[in-house]
Parts: structure tokens; C-alpha cells; sequence
């Protein structure tokens, strides 16, 4: 239960517009061990291999989020009377060096997990899993809920190992997540070569690729989803190019033909009663979108992932 110190700006009292731009108007803090979910931003994005702009996320989607509220509007959850939730600002990073910003990033949520915190981050680029999953995977493995339209299974990209296309063969090989719990949806990028997405068939991962999602359906697939996952620990990853393009054009790596965001907050909802112990939205470049919707859509999906885990933290109690 809340203890009420984190309580969120309440916008039917002060208006959006008002004072610093908070993730969701929750209170800035420091972490401590009366938070219980933090909500962190990683501006990173020195493993992109195309357009860069993923470093001013945590900024952009702070902005866009001063437009939710506090209650959700399907299942009633009230998260910040559920526990404690505050934004911890942005983990370090080294803005010209690529492997001393992953050390710090990893250390970062090393610290959160030693008091007990559940992050949900916006990125970044889609390298930021690795050293997250370093920090809250390292004693056990978790499952992985990925929505992507890029498998991110890469050995290697441009000689290097730790980038935004390696992530999920970088947490196998380190053992921080178990194959016969991950889910990938969404697939569907064009491919450097024929065996791009091969490395997940055959380390077990379940693969839905975007045409076998239309062919499956999604209750078929939220079906797969929960059957795959079960209720054990899961960390779930969404990298915004999963969306179409034409919901969210502010990413790196636009791939037309992808999820709409009513299927990503539907595929959210879907995991209620998961130990979700972590989330990233990763791969958001406002520099994209002068419109500002994709970030406001991963404002939206990040209170959909605060919802779910905030009922969870609830229920451990």
C-alpha cells in the first residue's frame, strides 16, 4: 500500500502544464527502499547503426506524459494507491563512449535491485536491455515478453557485440533468460541474411512473426503469450519500431506494416498477474516526430506497464 509521500500531481488540480515535466507527474526521487516501482529514463544511443535520437526520450515522453491521469480506465487500477511510485531521472551515461555507459547503466540497476525497486525505463536504443537484464537477471533468469519488429538476435554489427541488434543472444549466452519463456511479436523487418532470425527458433523462443500474428489473431496470440510466460518473473521489452510507423514515426528503424498501439495496450493488459519485474519502451526519437504522438504513445504504454506491475507488487504483500 502507498504510503501517500509519492502521490502524483493531481491534474484536475494543477494543470498539466505546470512545474517540471515528471514521468507521469509522479515525485522525483532518489532511490530509496520505500519506492517500490521507479520510473527511469536511460538517454542513450550509441548502439544504433542508422539515424540516432533515442537520447532525448527520457525528455519527450516525460512531457507527453503530463497528459495521464491515475486510474485506469478498463481494470480500475489505482497504482499509486497500490505503492510506492517515483521517477529516479536517468541512469548515467557516458555520451561518447559506448562501453563505459553500459557499465554504468548495469550498475545503475544493480542499486535499484538492492533496494527492492521494479524499474520501467525509457530509452535509449534498444541496447539498454543488456545492462538492465545485468543488473535484475544476474541471480535469476527471467522470461522475456518482446514486441519488435526486429528479432535483435544478432552475433555481431559492425564487429561489435553490445549494440541494439545483439541484446537477446547477449542475455541467453549470459544465461539472464530462460528461451522457454520468451515471446517475440511482431517480427518483420527486412533481414541482413537468411538466418538473421534464426538464432531464436533454435534456442526455443517462441517467434510470432507480424503475418503470423494477423493469421493467429490476437486472442490466439495473448493466449500463446500466457501460456508461454506463465505468472513467473518476466521482463518485458518494447521497442517502438514493433508499432507501425504510421502510429509512431519517431523511432531510428521505421518498418511499415507492424502493431497499432490498441494491440500493444491490449498485449499489456493481457499479462495482468505476471511477476513483471521489469520493463523498457525503447528506441522513441522525438527528433522523428514533430507531431509528438509517439511519444505520447509510449507515455501511454508506460502507465499500462505501471498498472500491471503495480497490481503485482500489491498482491505480493
Amino acid at each position: 500500500m502507498s504510503n501517500g509521500l509519492y502521490e502524483p500531481v493531481d491534474a484536475s488540480e494543477f494543470p498539466r502544464f505546470s512545474d517540471v515535466a515528471t514521468f507521469l507527474r509522479t515525485k522525483r526521487a532518489d532511490m530509496s527502499k520505500d519506492i517500490d516501482i521507479g520510473l527511469v529514463g536511460v538517454p542513450f544511443d550509441l548502439g544504433l547503426n542508422f539515424r540516432g535520437g533515442p537520447r532525448e526520450a527520457p525528455g519527450a515522453v516525460r512531457q507527453a506524459s503530463r497528459v495521464i491521469r491515475r486510474i485506469h480506465p478498463t481494470s480500475g487500477v489505482q497504482p499509486y494507491k497500490l505503492c510506492n511510485v517515483a521517477d529516479l531521472g536517468d541512469a548515467p551515461v557516458n555520451p561518447i563512449n559506448l562501453d563505459k555507459s553500459v557499465k554504468q547503466i548495469e550498475q545503475f540497476f544493480v542499486n535499484m535491485l538492492s533496494l527492492g525497486i521494479r524499474p520501467i525505463s525509457v530509452g535509449g536504443d534498444h541496447t539498454i536491455p543488456t545492462p538492465i537484464l545485468r543488473g535484475l537477471a544476474r541471480a535469476e533468469p527471467v522470461g522475456i515478453l518482446q514486441i519488435d519488429s526486429h528479432s535483435d538476435t544478432l552475433d555481431e554489427l559492425f564487429g561489435t557485440k553490445v549494440n541494439h541488434a545483439t541484446f537477446m543472444r547477449r542475455a541467453l549466452e549470459e544465461g539472464l533468460i530462460d528461451p522457454k519463456r520468451v515471446v517475440q511479436i511482431g517480427l518483420r523487418g527486412s533481414r541482413f541474411s537468411e538466418d538473421d532470425i534464426a538464432f531464436g527458433y533454435e534456442a526455443g523462443f517462441t517467434v510470432i512473426t507480424f503475418d503470423e500474428y494477423e493469421e493467429m489473431g490476437r486472442a490466439k496470440v495473448i493466449e500463446t503469450i500466457r501460456d508461454v510466460l506463465g505468472t513467473g518473473r518476466t521482463y518485458m521489452t518494447i521497442d517502438i519500431d514493433g508499432l507501425d510507423p504510421s502510429f509512431c514515426p519517431g523511432t531510428p528503424v521505421p518498418e511499415i506494416g507492424g502493431l497499432t498501439p490498441r494491440d500493444c495496450q491490449m498485449i499489456i493488459r493481457s499479462i495482468r498477474g505476471v511477476d513483471l519485474v521489469g520493463a523498457d519502451i525503447s528506441e522513441v526519437a522525438p527528433c522523428y516526430d514533430p507531431t509528438g504522438i509517439t511519444a505520447v504513445t509510449a507515455a501511454n504504454l508506460m502507465f499500462e506497464l505501471l498498472c500491471v506491475m503495480a497490481e503485482r507488487v500489491a498482491s505480493n504483500r
